[in-house]
């Protein structure tokens, strides 16, 4: 059974599953977001919401070897599932991530892609966030 006690019916389409991974939540996501018209649109909403993630963790100075260790005790990973197989996680790039920087805001852009944004009367709680590049 893998409902994750969600009062929501069961996924329909692409979505992806959002993980704390400070452990505040234990091995349970944090969230489902579904809405997503692609597994390609779902893949690219988790890989920048990830990347975002790594960049917040991330130090001037810091080693991609520290990167991680911050990312691994105060990010949050992103998987992108749909019920036809499709997948991507964040496994075979968070190496890459820690090495290299993102080099501009698109890399980062979830936001743009989130199929909630349209949503009415959804509080705003991410205002001045990713302001920086």
């Amino acid at each position: 059974m893998s409902d994750h006690h969600s009062p929501k019916p069961a996924p329909t389409g692409p979505f992806v599953r959002i993980k704390d991974l400070s452990g505040g939540n234990g091995d349970e996501p944090v969230e489902d977001i579904r809405g997503f018209a692609t597994a390609a649109d779902a893949a690219t909403f988790a890989r920048r919401y990830v990347r975002d993630s790594m960049e917040r963790c991330r130090t001037p100075g810091a080693s991609a070897e520290a990167v991680l260790a911050a990312w691994f005790a105060f990010g949050e990973d992103a998987e992108a599932l749909d019920l036809d197989g499709e997948h991507w996680t964040s496994a075979a790039e968070i190496r890459g991530f820690a090495e290299k920087p993102a080099r501009g805001r698109t890399e980062r852009d979830w936001r743009a892609l989130d199929p909630r944004r349209h949503l009415a009367n959804e509080d705003d709680d991410t205002a001045g966030e990713g302001d920086g590049a």
